[in-house]
């Protein structure tokens, strides 16, 4: 059975979602095929005897204006929930224990986190020179600039909890853009900090508040919401195989037994399927696009019941490679969002594996369980023996992309298919950052685009 649609998108996860629904808004005509039999890629949320556990991202970031926006327009029946006042603790682990990451001077210059070396060393920061190699790794550009102690209970947790990668292996300009900015453009990080507060901000500027947020009783409601505007006759899940062509000026879209001919096709696909579902393009170009490697991630949702005398009001615990340690951070949902857990109980969400470790996937769940029941009591406090009410196990071998070498090549070979073969859009998590925040920009930006072409004469 062969039909027409004006756009069709691949991929229901966030980013394809959210530019069907812009597209929708818009009066455009879209359909959504996804290869699983349901929506919302990992933003999949469990509700297990009164824990909410998530499967995939736990927060996002309200870094675009566009974040605020989409909440608003799906309306009454999905709301936003900004991080309570706890979020902003953020716990490191060091000699045995979590220590709070410093919020402010006094903090800073207390904490046992970082030498007093490091510690003076900060305070000439602005009169260091500005890094020449524009592929400096964010461990060497952090260590020339701030020390080493930084990079080792700061910033490598940090990369750990985002990107769960090595510091020393992500470009700054490619892993975090914005920091690589502030030394090119203003030659410090401290100097470009208060030049940018100084920069005069819009009303839709100042949406983008940076608080962390999800949404309430977990993700899959924003999922849910984006698939019940969008429509049931406008997705089509269970589309394995599916396979894109050129069909004269348009694109055909086949699976099955089915067919779509559209005049822009939109893929949020990861990188690694692409070379099945663009199959006409040449190797060459196919390997360019998939070149990025996926760390793989074990998240484990836990429920405790009865906590006693055990409280951590905190966005949760990283931990630092130099550490030695099998999680790489633990953060406490129940904590930041109301609901998430029974009354007196407390839910965690332990992230194993990585860069560093993936060979933690092959783990079996027994070996899973018993990890997480020692650190109840060795990391995070508990009488020994406590033992978790309930644990969810969820394995994710192509988790968090890594903007590694390779992201400049692949961007412009992306470019050059899109200029080759008009109405032919890549997009997601490939390109553009990897934040729940950029997935959202980048489809509103991806479905205005098309609504523009629209409009040309």
């Amino acid at each position: 059975m062969e039909r027409q649609r004006k756009t069709v998108v691949i991929g229901a996860g966030l980013t394809g979602l959210t530019c069907a629904f812009h597209l929708c808004r818009k009066g455009e005509d879209v359909e959504v095929l996804e290869a699983a039999d349901r929506i919302g890629g990992l933003m999949q949320t469990d509700e297990v005897e009164g824990f909410i556990m998530e499967q995939g991202p736990s927060t996002g970031t309200i870094k675009h204006p566009e974040v605020a926006e989409l909440f608003e327009e799906l309306g009454s029946g999905c709301k936003l929930e900004v991080a309570q006042a706890s979020a902003k603790c953020r716990l490191i682990w060091k000699d045995g224990r979590f220590r709070a990451l410093p919020s402010g001077l006094v903090s800073a210059v207390m904490t046992p986190l970082f030498t007093l070396k490091d510690k003076f060393r900060i305070l000439g920061e602005p009169w260091r020179k500005r890094g020449t190699d524009p592929d400096e790794s964010v461990g060497s550009l952090a260590e020339r600039r701030l020390g080493k102690s930084f990079v080792d209970y700061a910033v490598d947790p940090f990369l750990s909890g985002v990107y769960a990668g090595d510091p020393y292996r992500l470009p700054t300009r490619l892993a975090l853009p914005k920091l690589y900015n502030l030394e090119q453009n203003y030659g410090s990080f401290i100097r470009g900090t208060f030049a940018l507060a100084r920069q005069p901000k819009t009303a839709r500027d100042r949406r983008a508040t940076k608080e962390v947020f999800s949404t309430r009783g977990g993700f899959r409601n924003l999922v849910d919401a984006l698939g019940a505007a969008i429509g049931k006759n406008r997705i089509t899940t269970g589309c394995a195989s599916l396979r894109v062509e050129p069909c004269g000026r348009r694109w055909r879209l086949s699976w099955g037994g089915d067919t779509i001919v559209a005049d822009h096709v939109i893929t949020t696909c990861p990188a690694y399927a692409l070379p099945d579902l663009l199959g006409f393009l040449p190797a060459s170009q196919l390997a360019e696009l998939s070149n990025l490697y996926y760390a793989p991630v074990i998240e484990i949702g836990v429920g405790v019941r009865h906590t006693g005398c055990v409280r951590w009001d905190a966005f949760g615990g990283l931990v630092p490679s130099c550490e030695r340690q099998e999680v790489l951070g633990i953060l406490m949902p129940s904590a930041c969002f109301a609901n998430r857990a029974p009354e007196g109980g407390v839910t965690y969400a332990y992230f194993i594996g990585g860069a560093r470790h993936p060979e933690y996937l092959d783990r079996t769940d027994a070996e899973l369980t018993e990890l997480v029941n020692t650190s109840l009591h060795s990391m995070l406090g508990y009488p020994e023996g406590t033992k978790a009410d309930v644990i969810r196990i969820y394995r994710h071998r192509h988790a968090i992309p890594q903007y590694m070498e390779g992201t400049d090549k692949r961007i412009l070979t992306i470019r050059e298919v899109e200029q080759t073969h008009p109405g032919l859009h890549i997009i997601g998590n490939l390109k553009d950052g990897i934040g729940m925040g950029d997935r959202i920009k980048q489809a509103v930006d991806m479905a205005e685009s098309i609504v523009g072409h629209a409009a040309c004469p």
